[in-house]
């Protein structure tokens, strides 16, 4: 009688489905948009915050992305 030998299968990895990623991705995005906000505009009319505490934490971000602070 003949024996035989199993093969060892490799398993295919699951499919990354939308809906998982969709609850980080909307997190990261509105995260990015308020960084960008904080960096970008958090001074003057547009402030959220009054005084110069916001302007004086992300001062140099702002130089370094471009962004004109005075």
């Amino acid at each position: 009688m003949a024996q035989t030998v199993a093969q060892p299968t490799a398993a295919a990895p699951a499919p990354m489905l939308l809906k998982a990623i969709a609850p980080w991705a909307v997190f990261f995005g509105v995260l990015m948009l308020v960084l960008l906000y904080f960096v970008g505009a958090e001074q003057g009319a547009t402030s959220v915050f009054s005084g110069t505490d916001v302007h004086e934490w992300v001062h140099d971000a702002r130089h370094l992305l471009g962004f004109p602070c005075h």
